[in-house]
């Protein structure tokens, strides 16, 4: 069966877009659908309502499937919506695409730091740890946390009795290597007496010889012996000394005045002093002064120097800033995972006792600073207009510039700048003042003009 001829139309006549795209499907249907229908003996009545259109193109063949699912009003209606909201979006989108909206900061005068930002801890400047030199179990304990001590207070005692002991047993033997001595000179004396009788006689040829030869060999004897008492007598006493220094060990006093940060002992405990002496408490002379240990990378130790101020924030206090001063670079490098790092120590005072040791602190090491320097943001440094890249400028003007709002439009103005701490940049001369505004970035498709750190839609 030939096809329908598709009928002229005119677009006047289009009342819907439903309507076209019914038309589409019913005029020109392929012929094997036609004869489909036919067979199915369904009897198809031609759809004419006024304001059909046929298409310009000849729909057909392999694409009849096509336009009959397209020309179902469940189908047909969606497609239609979603075509009628991306042309609304496309025409709100363009219909303003010409207007550019500034992003600006103002022209200041304040300060310019550069520093060098690190991390450390809070500490005490002097801590004392007291340790035990003798083993044994603590008896007594007469410090604990935060207690205020004087030198010479006694902290702690273990038990003393083993080493009272030994000092009893050393007294002993002192008293014995002295009665020895005592008996050595009564032997002493007899021996001279018999020496001295003995040569009366061999004067008097009463005796022989050798007899008196075998009294003077006493006396050298009982001479002799009595060296020997004497240095056992200085023996005993050492070790009775000995005995008594380690009894004296077994109270445990504080070295300095301070106040006790750490105590690390309990009453009953076994204190071992075999291979290495234990601690017991730390004593911290002074905590009205604590210092900062800061580790700080090897790329910017150079630029620290002693003197130079450190501020500091710690978490338990974060809106307060602290302040000191660095009194230490030391040489001695730090190695952690192949990072080398060097301790920078600053010292704060800490009358109103704020600071705890052990705190975290983050630093910042003041290396250079400018006050009441007129300046900009450093984005403004960077900002270029849309559409003209940095290569773009002319080299007259290729270094340091700035665009200033004037009017309502941007003005290329050429700045000599100082110093730069990754937020403001110095402006040492230039067409600027205090109160201009510098752009900083822009964004297009807006009417008004915005003042302040808004939003950046784009930052060359």
């Amino acid at each position: 069966m030939p096809r329908r001829a598709a009928q002229n139309f005119d677009l006047r006549q289009i009342r819907t877009p439903i309507c076209w795209l019914q038309h589409l499907t019913w005029r020109n249907a392929p012929a094997r659908h036609l004869r489909h229908n036919e067979a199915m003996n369904v009897q198809q009545t031609d759809i004419q309502p006024a304001a059909y259109v046929s298409s310009p193109v000849q729909l057909g063949g392999r694409f009849g499937h096509l336009t009959a699912f397209l020309g179902r009003p469940a189908v047909a209606i969606p497609i239609v919506a979603v075509i009628l909201a991306l042309g609304g979006v496309l025409f709100l989108t363009f219909r303003g695409g010409d207007s550019i909206s500034y992003v600006t900061a103002p022209v200041s005068r304040g300060t310019v730091a550069r520093a060098v930002s690190a991390t450390g801890s809070v500490n005490p400047v002097l801590t004392i740890t007291v340790g035990s030199y003798v083993s044994g179990v603590i008896q007594e304990i007469d410090c604990d946390f935060n207690t205020r001590v004087k030198k010479g207070q006694l902290c702690a005692k273990i038990d003393p009795r083993p080493y009272q002991t030994i000092v009893e047993q050393n007294r002993a033997t002192v008293a014995t290597a002295t009665a020895q001595l005592l008996k050595d000179q009564a032997n002493l004396a007899y021996t001279q007496a018999e020496e001295a009788r003995y040569a009366d006689l061999l004067a008097k040829n009463a005796t022989s010889r050798d007899s008196y030869d075998i009294a003077v060999n006493a006396l050298d004897q009982a001479r002799a012996q009595i060296a020997v008492d004497q240095a056992t007598i200085g023996q005993r006493k050492a070790e009775l000394d000995a005995a008594q220094v380690n009894l004296g060990y077994t109270s445990i006093i504080a070295p300095v005045d301070g106040i006790v940060v750490s105590r690390n002992v309990t009453m009953g405990q076994t204190v071992a002093a075999s291979f290495q002496t234990p601690t017991l408490f730390l004593i911290a002379t002074d905590l009205s002064k604590m210092e900062v240990d800061t580790n700080v990378s090897e790329s910017d130790v150079g630029g620290v120097r002693v003197n130079e101020k450190a501020l500091f924030t710690v978490e338990a206090f974060p809106d307060k800033t602290f302040e000191g001063v660095v009194t230490q670079v030391r040489q001695a490098p730090q190695t952690v995972q192949n990072v080398v790092t060097y301790d920078v120590v600053a010292t704060v005072d800490n009358a109103q006792l704020l600071l705890k040791p052990g705190m975290t602190a983050t630093v910042r090491v003041i290396t250079a600073e400018r006050d009441n320097v007129l300046r900009v943001p450093d984005q403004a440094l960077r900002y270029v207009p849309g559409g003209l890249s940095s290569s773009a400028v002319p080299e007259a003007t290729a270094g340091p510039q700035i665009w200033v709002l004037r009017n309502g439009q941007p003005e290329r103005v050429a700045v000599t700048t100082g110093l730069d701490d990754d937020t403001y940049t110095e402006i040492a001369s230039g067409d600027i003042r205090a109160g201009d505004s510098v752009i900083v970035s822009e964004r297009a498709g807006a009417s008004r003009k915005t003042t302040g750190a808004g939003p950046a839609m784009r930052l060359p």
